[in-house]
């Protein structure tokens, strides 16, 4: 609370103290991963796993936020943030929270988590601490598999520095060759594994510690002085922003985004450099040679006590030790959908017609679920047409599988392929291509807009007339994620909800904008004026005496004129429930403006990311799921999709998913109004109400 002179001073929706800052309450979604880390009560696997999470949400932190502010820092920006903050304040603020969180991360690795790993006998061990015949295997190693591909090279009058690639981990070679300092820079290989077992099985060694400790078989100086280092570079280069400018302002030639995106993947290579890590007792000589290399500042610099590219923990799952992780959990089949008849693909179908079906992933099954919906439609003689939206999907997607073997048996088949989705561009194009060849109509994206809907739609030829049979999904169409994802999906044939689907599907491949939507929440048509509206009426319910509520559950929470609005509910009386898993940039629980505002985050095992959005109405209550969250991109700059839940035995499940993690006591943080996130814990004598195992339980 902001005070002055024992005043108080009121905050009103409007004003900057209203807010958290985004970019800061981001990195406190890292803490929370960082305390599962942490956690005692966590497998020591797991703990290994959210170390490497936590390692990896900051390399992101740094390419996409850090690189955006750092840019704006460089031309001058002066636009003050919505909690009242410059860019370079918020760089600054930025950088002490992520110092902060690597300190923390170091402590736990080197002092719990590395310890325990090798009292379990499968430990991550230190060159220093082999034995001969240790170190004599991993020589042989070293010759065999990792010398033959090494590239010392050198920097001097006549050689440059070297390009150093984004994320790789690279060793700053000192060589001391009569009274002169030869500098040599060594890339670890990136196709060799990171963590080299020991032949006995008794544990492993980072690569880059074995190539370090034989690069006397690479040299001949007596004086060999190794360091590690690693850059990172930004998600957009100083060009690699021009193909998102270009969509958004509408000026692409005809068919050349996959040209203009490929261009920002070759653009991405050498974008601009925004973090050099360097290994702890790295000379402060060396750390100022390399940041003038590289062209960094000194605030760029940052010296990890723990492993460079400890993202690389979420692949140390050693064989064969289940007892050092969580216990195996296995998708249920949906009970509706359990006794369909194997080789009858008509059956799902019949099914659907008798009511929606609520999927909640990965506690039912993805694969008995929306995969057999799609492989059934491939199959089923009576299916026309199928249309699916694909935005990220598995290497080896079996839904790829399922539309070509339906393009093949003469079907109409369309999809939506978004290339411009992050990190995922490659694949996508990749997958479009395929998908061409196999002969299904294949649409990249629409013009000014990313593609973030999560629809498949199979048209189908029933006894009584044509149908539509939609699903409506709050994650992606990636059968690997739906093992590791919390999320929605609805199984439907209502004939509104259809229709509007296909107007959306319409309006993604031809391109031309739809507004007459009767049913769905479209972004950016509808959405953002139908959650106002929607927002207002409890606000009006709560006015009157009449019964009103908002519960809602998203992945983060920054759109300001929502915010604002769900301030003015909370000051009309309305009691606001908001599970959030990552970044709010609202402030709850703040006297006069959103006392009646409770905000909190659920992290476990499985990754919270489904979004639903409850309004109370007066004792008549709407429920709704789908893509998008109250962000500005996705209300603004995306196409989105929310549909209404209207079964009344679906709202019931709704309600108990709502009020499960609602009751979470375990893993469960409470948002403070000062932006802190303190976590739940059992009272005495109270058991633990973990919501994610609660879900498990619930639908066996």
């Amino acid at each position: 609370m902001v005070s002055a002179k024992k005043t108080r001073v009121e905050i009103t929706p409007e004003s900057t103290h209203a807010f958290i800052n985004r970019e800061l309450s981001w990195l406190r979604f890292a803490s929370r991963v960082l305390e599962l880390a942490e956690d005692e009560e966590v497998p020591l696997l797991e703990r290994i796993k959210f170390a490497g999470i936590l390692g990896m949400l900051h390399d992101e932190f740094f390419m996409k936020r850090i690189a955006g502010l750092k840019r704006q820092v460089q031309k001058g920006v002066e636009k003050i943030s919505i909690d009242g903050r410059t860019p370079l304040e918020e760089l600054e603020a930025c950088r002490e929270e992520v110092l902060d969180q690597s300190k923390r991360l170091s402590g736990v690795f080197e002092m719990e988590l590395r310890p325990a790993l090798l009292e379990t006998g499968v430990g991550i061990r230190a060159w220093e601490d082999l034995d001969d015949h240790h170190r004599a295997d991993l020589t042989n190693y070293f010759k065999r598999a990792v010398l033959p591909i090494l590239t010392p090279v050198a920097v001097d009058a006549e050689h440059p520095f070297p390009f150093v690639s984004n994320s790789g981990i690279n060793l700053a070679v000192s060589l001391q060759e009569k009274k002169k300092e030869r500098f040599v820079r060594i890339e670890v290989p990136s196709n060799r594994n990171r963590w080299v077992p020991l032949s006995d099985g008794t544990g492993y060694v980072p690569l880059e510690e074995v190539i370090a400790a034989n690069l006397g078989l690479l040299f001949q100086s007596k004086e060999i002085t190794p360091h590690l280092f690693r850059v990172t570079r930004a998600a957009l280069g100083e060009n690699g922003d021009k193909p998102e400018r270009e969509i958004a302002n509408g000026t692409m030639e005809p068919g050349s985004i996959i040209r203009q995106v490929t261009d920002e993947l070759k653009a991405r290579k050498f974008a601009g450099k925004v973090r050099l890590q360097v290994s702890k007792g790295t000379p402060r000589k060396m750390r100022q040679w390399l940041a003038r290399q590289l062209e960094l500042e000194v605030v760029d610099v940052y010296v990890t006590d723990h492993p460079l590219r400890i993202a690389d923990l979420l692949q140390f799952r050693p064989d064969d030790r289940a007892d050092l992780c969580d216990p195996p959990h296995t998708p249920i089949t949906h009970g509706r959908l359990r006794n369909l008849q194997a080789g009858d693909p008509s059956v799902i179908f019949e099914e659907i017609r008798r009511g929606d079906i609520l999927l909640h992933h990965p506690y039912h099954s993805f694969e008995t679920s929306v995969l057999q919906f799609l492989r059934s439609a491939s199959m089923d003689e009576r299916v026309l047409a199928i249309k699916l939206t694909i935005y990220r999907t598995s290497s080896d997607s079996p839904i790829v599988q399922a539309l070509s073997e339906a393009a093949r048996r003469g079907k109409q088949v369309a999809v939506l392929v978004e290339i411009t989705a992050r990190f995922d561009e490659a694949p996508n194009i990749a997958w479009g291509r395929f998908l061409e060849k196999e002969g299904v109509h294949v649409s990249y994206g629409v013009e000014k807009l990313k593609t973030h809907v999560k629809l498949a739609m199979v048209v189908r030829e029933d006894a009584d007339g044509i149908r539509r049979y939609v699903h409506v999904g709050t994650g992606n169409y990636h059968t690997g994620t739906a093992r590791l994802y919390e999320d929605l999906g609805l199984l439907s044939c209502d004939p509104e909800l259809g229709a509007d689907i296909a107007e959306v599907f319409n309006e993604l491949t031809s391109s031309t904008p739809h507004d007459g939507y009767e049913t769905l929440l479209v972004a950016p048509h509808t959405m953002r004026s139908r959650f106002i509206e929607l927002i207002r009426r409890e606000a009006d319910h709560a006015t009157n005496g009449r019964r009103a509520g908002i519960r809602a559950k998203m992945n983060q929470l920054q759109d300001p004129e929502l915010i604002r609005e769900l301030y003015r509910a909370s000051q009309a009386g309305v009691t606001v429930s908001l599970n959030i898993r990552g970044l709010c940039c609202l402030r709850p629980g703040v006297p006069g403006l959103s006392e009646s505002i409770q905000v909190f985050s659920v992290l476990g095992r499985f990754l919270e990311h489904g979004r639903i959005y409850g309004f109370e109405n007066n004792g008549a209550p709407e429920y709704f799921i789908g893509s998008a969250d109250w962000m500005k991109r996705n209300l603004d700059r995306r196409v989105e999709t929310i549909a209404a839940v209207t079964e009344p035995t679906l709202i019931a499940e709704i309600e108990e998913i709502l009020a499960v993690a609602e009751n979470d006591n375990h893993s469960a943080w409470d948002l403070h109004s000062d932006g802190a996130y303190v976590r739940r814990r059992p009272k005495n004598g109270e058991p633990a109400r973990p919501s994610q195992q609660a879900f498990v339980n619930l639908v066996r």
